[in-house]
């Protein structure tokens, strides 16, 4: 039997990040090694406040690191243009976008703007894009509504498909089932589960829905006060890494389950 190749999409090398000022540098993580490969869906996870954002922030260029290296497609993330880089990553954030005004139509376009022309104008080629990102995550019939006029959920697919008409091979996205109820957290995550398999595309999401997370990742991150690991959810259950996530006094990790329970 051939093994098939794998193709890494991100991988850092002895990254460290954090935040420098007048007083001095603050490390909130450092030694991280991980590898992403194509078409995984991988789940970013860890007490509030542990640094995933930072983390996040950092592979997506809107911070530099302290120390190390994060390479896409095997090329440092210093090497390329912003441009060039537009072209291989796509960011979610949680923030509002500016203006709700924009049909889900004119925001999922958006994502084309790497590769218009200077007037911005949309090819034949770039519409298709966009047609298929709207099929993709099931908004078709909303491609004409104001973004105003979207639920929580609706405009959380409608910033995916923006990511999908983007292009890229690897979407990154920070808390996207912040807001959502529990069947809408279940309903984006089991999406971006079928969108990794689907497209071949690297999704990297950071979530407090870790329960959620261990069922439909390929790989999970986790972090916690002394370390960054990586692994299939499987092995970090057997390894038990998620037992380091809370203080045992209140949440324990039950490994039969693969859950989080509350002691009583």
């Amino acid at each position: 039997m051939i093994k098939k190749e794998q193709h890494i999409v991100l991988e850092t090398k002895n990254l460290s990040v954090g935040y420098t000022s007048k007083k001095g540098t603050n490390v909130i993580a450092d030694g991280i090694n991980i590898t992403l490969q194509k078409g995984q869906l991988i789940g970013l996870v860890g007490a509030n406040g542990i640094g995933k954002s930072t983390l996040l922030r950092t592979l997506t260029t809107v911070q530099k690191p302290l120390q190390g290296d994060i390479f896409i497609n095997s090329k440092s993330i210093r090497d390329y243009t912003t441009v060039e880089l537009a072209k291989q990553l796509s960011l979610v954030l949680t923030e509002q976008i500016a203006s709700k005004n924009l049909s889900v139509f004119e925001l999922v376009a958006l994502g084309r703007q790497p590769y218009t022309n200077w007037v911005g104008s949309l090819s034949a080629d770039d519409l298709a894009i966009i047609e298929n990102a709207l099929q993709q995550t099931n908004i078709v019939p909303l491609k004409d509504k104001k973004c105003f006029e979207l639920s929580d959920g609706q405009l959380q697919k409608v910033m995916i498909a923006r990511a999908l008409a983007q292009d890229t091979d690897l979407i990154i996205l920070d808390e996207p089932t912040t807001h959502l109820d529990m069947y809408h957290k279940a309903y984006i995550l089991k999406l971006l589960q079928r969108l990794a398999k689907e497209t071949g595309k690297t999704i990297l999401f950071s979530s407090h829905e870790i329960d959620l997370a261990i069922q439909l990742c390929d790989v999970m991150i986790v972090m916690n006060s002394t370390s960054v690991i990586s692994g299939t959810p499987c092995h970090l259950i057997s390894d038990g890494t998620f037992n380091t996530l809370f203080p045992e006094d209140l949440i324990a990790f039950d490994q039969n389950t693969g859950s989080f329970k509350v002691k009583k």
